[in-house]
């Protein structure tokens, strides 16, 4: 059986989940709280398995909670669950094994419930492996994470071409797709920081591995040709920095 602990505010909320998760007859349910507090204290006690979180806690945030948890030895696996389709990604620099909406659905109750079982069977006896500190998802694994029509979309960052601010949205476009997100700029350029993007123009970050010219334009300023055929203007007031790192 998983040992499970539900957090949420909401009263029929946790017992929604509850009926849901006894008439999958994997898991057991070890304790719920309504507050941060409180839930910080039963979980240290009983170290569930599995902790069904709400983000969205009174004045409290769940994210701050799923933090203090990681903290935890061993650290139960972490699944969101929220009516707020938001806070995907930050969910998954955290780790969580699984991201779910309110109002909940037994089928998407059942997966994730099978995606735990298949993590306690990599740990010894049974048991969930312990959590370490580690880098982002974006670190590990060379990917960024985006909220794109309602689903997480991971982008090989060696395949993005340029990303610029567009009618107060973010366009990330590779070589093969582009995608509109919600972030800011500078949201996404601090994500990236481990990639080869530099800044160009106010509203430009480019990859250099995908630069293929730069064409010389209007007062000492420059346009650069993509390997994908398009343009992207670079300001005078990047053009130093940007001649340094290529030796131009």
């Amino acid at each position: 059986m998983i040992r499970t602990f539900i957090v949420d505010d909401e009263p029929l909320a946790r017992d929604e989940l509850k009926y849901l998760l006894l008439r999958s007859r994997e898991a057991e349910i070890v304790g719920e709280a309504s507050n941060m507090e409180d839930a910080l204290e039963h979980i240290t006690r009983l170290l569930p398995d599995l902790v069904f979180l709400d983000i969205e806690l009174s004045e409290d945030s769940g994210l701050v909670l799923a933090e203090q948890i990681h903290k935890l030895h061993p650290s139960p696996a972490i699944v969101f669950a929220t009516a707020y389709d938001e806070f995907a990604l930050q969910a998954f620099d955290l780790d969580a094994l699984d991201y779910l909406l309110k109002p909940f659905d037994e089928k998407r109750i059942k997966q994730t419930l099978e995606k735990i079982k298949a993590i306690k069977k990599i740990g010894k006896a049974g048991s969930l492996p312990v959590s370490e500190p580690s880098k982002t998802a974006s670190q590990q694994t060379g990917k960024l994470a985006i909220m794109a029509d309602e689903r997480i979309v991971l982008i090989d960052k060696q395949s993005i071409v340029y990303i610029t601010a567009v009618e107060g949205r973010t366009l990330i476009k590779t070589m093969d797709a582009e995608y509109r997100i919600s972030e800011t700029l500078t949201w996404i350029e601090k994500k990236l920081s481990d990639a080869p993007l530099i800044r160009v123009h106010r509203s430009y970050l480019v990859n250099l591995d995908h630069i293929s010219e730069i064409e010389p334009w209007f007062n000492s300023t420059y346009n650069l040709i993509m390997k994908d055929g398009s343009k992207v203007p670079v300001s005078r007031t990047y053009v130093k920095e940007l001649k340094q790192l290529i030796g131009f």
